[in-house]
């Protein structure tokens, strides 16, 4: 199988999910064209009937380039903490003022690969039966302050901002109601706010870090809208007119217009204004170039991490705390560093090395071992892993009757469900030796990817099952050399709300390495896996380890840069 790229993996991978994106599409009479700005290249109009689609990757596509619109390089450091907060530019204007077209203008110059476009018109309250009835003549004012559910968009944006996962609404503007579906996204190293009350709540203005004003003449504002509203919504001029002079107009007088004196850049002009884009731009890098400092979060986090440290190794020294973070000096390297000449913890179990589980590894780790012997004998380590790996789940006792009439005292799962968990593409062959010992588990999948630059792991894409909050997790992968690649896995179920202490990472083969990294940063994670390897040479290669397993499984040529677990491509 020959490698794809990770735009056509993503591509295929959202086209099985429901997950969604920002909707951007053209449309509208050539006579209105003509009163409006020129749309530049790869930037038309977008089509507003809902404020999420369902069937676009996370992607931005630009004249120059494709820019990941989720996910992101590790937003923890070593220590499984907080490293720094994505910066927030926000982003206010009259309706169609233009603030969609600034935005992508300003995340395309910007260069930053990892990029959350958030739309206020996501964050509009749900109607009542009454409200439709209004809505549905016009005779509703969707442009005040009211109308936006601006608790749930301040806990948003501020979750977001702290790198965590989100779910955010998607918005039918035909029905004036939430879709079913929500999209899950994380935040980045820039989120760009966009929306016509984006100044208008106080606690909302604490989370930006920059506040931009779009100023457009009102006259370009109502041939917008009249283009997108009767284009896109399918409605009629005389009631576009009508909710323009009675709610529109006013509003932007009353409430949208006064917040121009709070912005830290106007912007005349919207779009075409390249000269006010181009000093946002010098800004925000500016700020981006700075170091970060440990947090009051990440210091509270750190010290929760020292109480949990001390049961895991009881007789060592919590490690001297640094404030150069794993993401400023080189995730692995820093991983690398952290946890040397150290016992293994007492989180990790390690299957008894019997002389068949070791023939097994023998057969494996031959380089002239066939694939169709490599698969045969990994499914068998694999079965006796998950086994192994359900003996920690808890159990309760459960007294069930023979069918000779006598009670037999046994146990039982004591919990709601067990959710698998595999890392793309190595950690999915393991899901079948995990569904033919639990019935009906519900299986979920991560895509990390390490950026051969800057040697990061990069989260690219996430299907989880809903509500895994409440569910006992086995993470898998196959191989574990650095540990950042699980490192990350965790923390993404942990921004799911999955509790620690309910998730078992298994893993065929481990370096030492890995296994300190995450036994240090999620100190009540069990380990479970078949061989711990004591070392990891200069390229993060398990040695003496097993080679690229996705590779010898699949049958795919790893390239000369092969890590051992993140740089694996999915299966498909």
């Amino acid at each position: 199988m020959s490698a794809v790229s990770v735009e056509e993996r993503l591509s295929k991978m959202e086209n099985e999910d429901r997950t969604s994106s920002v909707s951007s599409s053209g449309g509208g009479e050539g006579s209105l064209d003509r009163l409006l700005p020129p749309v530049g290249p790869g930037l038309s109009p977008r089509k507003r009937t809902t404020s999420q689609c369902k069937s676009e990757p996370p992607l931005l596509r630009t004249s120059k380039r494709t820019i990941y619109t989720a996910g992101r390089p590790p937003w923890y450091n070593e220590h499984g903490a907080q490293s720094k907060e994505a910066f927030v530019i926000g982003l206010c204007g009259g309706s169609a003022s233009g603030k969609t077209t600034v935005a992508r203008k300003i995340i395309e110059a910007l260069d930053v690969p990892w990029v959350v476009l958030l739309s206020m018109d996501s964050f509009y309250k749900v109607l009542t039966p009454d409200q439709q009835t209004l809505a549905a003549s016009n005779d509703y004012n969707f442009d005040h302050p009211d109308a936006f559910d601006f608790d749930l968009l301040t806990h948003t944006l501020r979750k977001l901002k702290q790198g965590k996962s989100v779910k955010i609404p998607v918005y039918d503007f035909t029905t004036h109601g939430r879709q079913k579906e929500w999209k899950t996204v994380y935040g980045a190293s820039v989120i760009i706010f966009e929306g016509i009350m984006a100044f208008a709540d106080k606690k909302l203005l604490q989370l930006l870090d920059m506040k931009i004003f779009v100023d457009t003449d009102s006259d370009i504002r109502l041939v917008r809208r009249l283009r997108r509203d009767i284009s896109g919504r399918g409605r009629d001029i005389e009631g576009v007119i009508k909710q323009y002079n009675k709610f529109v107009k006013p509003a932007f007088e009353q409430y949208i217009e006064p917040t121009m004196r709070l912005a830290d850049i106007v912007v005349p002009r919207g779009g075409c204004n390249m000269v006010a884009i181009d000093l946002i731009v010098q800004h925000v890098h500016s700020q981006l170039e700075e170091l970060p400092h440990e947090t009051h979060a990440c210091a509270e986090n750190r010290a929760a991490v020292r109480v949990s440290y001390s049961r895991v190794f009881p007789s060592l020294p919590f490690p001297p705390h640094t404030h150069t973070h794993a993401c400023c000096r080189g995730y692995r390297a820093a991983l690398a560093s952290a946890h040397q000449a150290q016992p293994l913890p007492r989180t990790l179990s390690v299957l008894e090395s019997t002389p068949q589980v070791r023939g097994m590894h023998t057969i494996i780790r031959n380089k002239e071992t066939s694939r169709d012997e490599f698969i045969f004998y990994s499914k068998r380590l694999m079965r006796l892993l998950i086994e192994r790996a359900l003996s920690f789940l808890p159990s309760q006792l459960h007294v069930v009757q023979t069918p000779q009439g006598e009670d037999y005292d046994g146990r039982a799962f004591h919990g709601k469900r067990i959710t698998g968990v595999s890392i793309l593409r190595a950690g999915e062959t393991m899901e079948p030796a995990l569904r033919a010992v639990c019935k009906d588990v519900r299986i979920g999948k991560i895509l990390i990817q390490t950026n051969q630059d800057t040697g990061e792991p990069e989260l690219h894409y996430l299907r989880l099952p809903k509500e895994i909050g409440e569910d006992h997790v086995i993470l898998m992968d196959c191989t574990v050399s650095t540990g950042a690649a699980a490192m990350m896995a965790v923390r993404v179920l942990l921004d799911h709300d999955v509790q620690e202490d309910k998730i078992l990472l298994v893993s065929l083969l481990m370096a030492e390495m890995g296994v300190h990294s995450v036994a240090y940063a999620f100190p009540q994670v069990k380990i479970i896996t078949t061989a711990v390897d004591k070392k990891v040479n200069d390229l993060f290669h398990i040695i003496p380890g097993i080679g690229n397993f996705g590779d010898r499984y699949f049958g795919t040529d790893a390239p000369p840069d092969w890590s051992d677990e993140e740089t694996d491509e999915p299966s498909y």
